[in-house]
């Protein structure tokens, strides 16, 4: 008798030391609240009915723009709606960019006879901008392009892909404001870039590594006109490219959305767990995609929470940020402010959810000792709904929300989804519309999700800690980090 009842004990304190106490004296076992959490989302979701409305209501969720603001006040009456007292707008003062007109127009050398070709301008480019010069293909954009180049790009301006065209084995791509970092560095006077994707699409995006306006213009063109303006570049060498264009910026006022759910447990309480996603959206078309279907759904993850009155250790907070798009603004501001009202140190995980789409699976985030707390996570959902893919991944990425809270040492990772190539073809574009949005695959990142953040929210330990100073450099470093931060001016530990 007393050997069996050691053996409880010792089987008890195993688990408990890891992840999840057992179900004793009546609390609810964690595979019994995935259960409701389950029903809950699959009957009464309303993620994809807010995301709607929204879409048709507001249009688009430029930061800094009215309709932008009235993004920011549906995101909070939705939190209030669904019973957040705590409730509240994070304000900060950003340099707000909106696009007025632009043209580009191609012309042979010692020639007026210019062409126009369809164009939209990148976000954070000059005000004023009128530069003419001959253009000089940069491939792809990566370093070992402009490098090869260096002698002909200064004082011209770069032609060169959005995404890989035929990369080398193991080749990484940089981000748009990456590259024209890069192009500004070499001496190009403007940037064209060529969308990857077919079909006539025009793309948008920041060009900036900083959040700051650029000091050239960067455009984009279809990868229709790419092919015919290189074809056209061979057949006449030096041939001209004339960009005007005009822009509005102004410092305006910016308010990321914050609702917050107290832990009930006081030895975890003061422990805190941010789930976000972006709100912000581009001002081409309505953003479902990008960010609509992460914002959204975090918003419906908080009123799962509440309508099931479930209850948690750790302190959550579900943040509409705004300002993504322009540099990840709201993130970078709610860091700032944590760190001079001393919350920084409470903050002990982070999930993201930017164009999060039919969840299938978690990724650790380039923290080992994350994956077995999420596997087992993983195995208790599967256990309660076969069709959860139970995948794993591990590696850390940059240029969305969860960059700023990586960069203080936090773990931050995000649950792993799926969106159709022709979805993804709408990224940052006139068609990234609410047709694309498929509401059983929203609803299956809201209901896994939500199982995530409750399972981290009522670990016995969260295994994966905050990194000091060097130790965050080091894991930049092994996940192959580095020059992406150099470039964006977010390197901060010197050369060495």
């Amino acid at each position: 008798m007393k050997k069996s009842i050691l053996s409880i004990f010792i089987f008890v304190f195993i688990i408990a030391s890891f992840g999840f106490t057992p179900s004793i004296g009546g609390e609810e076992s964690l595979e019994s609240v995935f259960k409701r959490i389950k029903e809950e989302v699959d009957q009464n979701s309303l993620a994809y009915t807010s995301l709607g409305t929204a879409c048709q209501t507001l249009g688009h969720r430029l930061t800094g723009s009215e309709k932008g603001e009235k993004a920011e006040e549906f995101a909070f009456n939705l939190f209030k709606k669904y019973g957040f007292r705590d409730t509240k707008f994070q304000g900060f003062q950003v340099e707000a960019w909106a696009r007025d007109t632009v043209t580009l127009s191609i012309a042979p050398p010692k020639s007026d006879d210019f062409r126009e070709v369809p164009v939209v301008s990148l976000a954070m480019t000059p005000v004023e901008a009128n530069i003419t010069g001959a253009m000089v293909d940069m491939g792809n954009g990566l370093d070992v392009d402009f490098e090869s180049k260096k002698e002909q790009i200064k004082g011209k301006v770069a032609v060169m892909n959005i995404g890989l065209v035929d990369p080398k084995p193991g080749q990484k791509n940089l981000h748009r404001s990456e590259k024209t970092a890069l192009a500004i560095q070499y001496g190009a006077i403007g940037v064209i870039f060529v969308n990857t994707v077919k079909g006539q699409i025009l793309l948008t995006g920041t060009a900036s590594v900083t959040g700051n306006l650029i000091s050239i213009p960067a455009v984009c063109i279809s990868w229709e006109s790419g092919v015919e303006i290189r074809k056209w570049m061979l057949e006449q060498p030096g041939l001209l490219s004339l960009i005007e264009m005009h822009n509005v910026s102004k410092p305006i006022k910016a308010r990321n959305v914050v609702a917050t759910l107290k832990g009930d447990n006081k030895k975890y309480r003061k422990e805190k767990i941010i789930i976000g996603g972006h709100l912000d959206s581009w001002d081409l078309s309505t953003g479902a995609i990008d960010n609509g279907i992460g914002s959204f759904s975090v918003i419906d993850i908080a009123r799962t929470f509440k309508a099931l009155g479930l209850k948690n250790k750790r302190t959550i907070e579900f943040v509409a940020f705004m300002g993504e798009e322009e540099g990840l603004l709201g993130s970078k501001a709610y860091i700032e402010r944590a760190k001079k009202t001393g919350e920084i140190d409470e903050i002990v995980y982070m999930i993201n959810l930017d164009m999060t789409n039919n969840v299938f699976g978690f990724n650790a985030g380039g923290r080992d000792e994350l994956v077995a707390l999420l596997k087992e996570i993983g195995n208790k959902i599967k256990s309660i709904d076969p069709a959860f893919g139970n995948e794993i991944s591990n590696s850390a990425g940059l240029h969305s929300d969860h960059q700023s809270f990586l960069l203080e040492g936090i773990p931050a990772s995000a649950p792993m989804g799926r969106l159709e190539k022709r979805v993804l073809d709408c990224y940052h574009a006139n068609c990234d519309s609410f047709d694309l949005v498929n509401k059983k695959e929203l609803e299956s990142t809201v209901k896994y999700t939500a199982m995530l953040l409750y399972g981290v929210a009522n670990a016995n330990s969260i295994p994966a800690k905050k990194l000091d100073f060097y130790s965050t450099r080091d894991f930049f470093i092994k996940q192959n980090l580095r020059r992406d931060l150099e470039l964006g001016n977010e390197w901060r530990w010197g050369k060495d």
